[in-house]
């Protein structure tokens, strides 16, 4: 059972992750900003984060970037979840850190294999 933390302002989303993730066995944690999710990041020490890229304020590539080079967190996988279909997205996405990039609406096995992987 992995420590999850989900970085999306949408509570719609937030909601359908969580309940994937916790019907997977996973613990979950939430934050609706991208800064937001950076300060949990450090603080709660999660095993892996899902990270949505359009957030006001500080963006998911932005938020993704912190923790990816960040003393505190650059151990832990971020994991981009965004509907944002680009492949230039994509690109720019791992080039900030991001360990996978899944497309919503996200399908449930595709998110449980990308933690896994992520994990392994």
């Amino acid at each position: 059972m992995a420590k999850i933390l989900i970085v999306d302002d949408s509570p719609t989303e937030t909601y359908k992750l969580t309940n994937i993730l916790e019907r997977n066995d996973h613990s979950v944690l939430s934050a609706e900003t991208g800064e937001q999710g950076v300060d949990l990041a450090k603080t709660e020490q999660p095993d892996v984060v899902l990270m949505d890229i359009v957030m006001p304020g500080l963006n998911g590539f932005q938020a993704t970037r912190q923790l990816s080079k960040g003393s505190e967190t650059k151990h832990i996988p971020v994991i981009i979840v965004t509907a944002k279909n680009q492949q230039a997205d994509q690109v720019w996405g791992e080039r900030q850190g991001a360990r996978a990039y899944l497309v919503k609406p996200i399908d449930e096995k595709q998110l449980v294999s990308a933690i896994a992987d992520v994990l392994a």
